[in-house]
């Protein structure tokens, strides 16, 4: 089941605080993205966060589970309503995620 583009719209805009938010819609579903930095999905209607280090010391709860079927786990949030609390997760995921590798042309 993919995901309904107002509730994708939603965590864009709670996630806003942290940077320049995009989503792209892959299999269905959506990836998102703070500057340029993907850091977690939406699938099913559901927000999924990479997990890191930082991530996991500011989760209320921590919830694992895979996005989609064969999946690697992701942190599961259930908490998406509010917007301070997102912003600062995204923040500092998107802290501890590498760089985004420039690939030669």
């Amino acid at each position: 089941m993919a995901s309904n583009i107002d509730f994708v719209q939603y965590i864009a805009d709670q996630c806003g605080g942290a940077g320049d938010i995009v989503t792209k819609k892959m299999f269905g579903d959506y990836a998102i993205y703070c500057d340029g930095k993907i850091f977690g999905l939406i699938c099913d209607d559901g927000f999924y966060l990479k997990p890191t280090d930082a991530g996991r010391a500011l989760l209320r709860t921590i919830i694992l589970r895979p996005p989609y079927e064969g999946a690697k786990d992701y942190f599961y949030i259930p908490d998406v309503d509010d917007r301070d609390y997102l912003s600062a997760l995204v923040r500092e995921t998107c802290n501890a995620l590498p760089e985004k590798i420039k690939r030669k042309k």
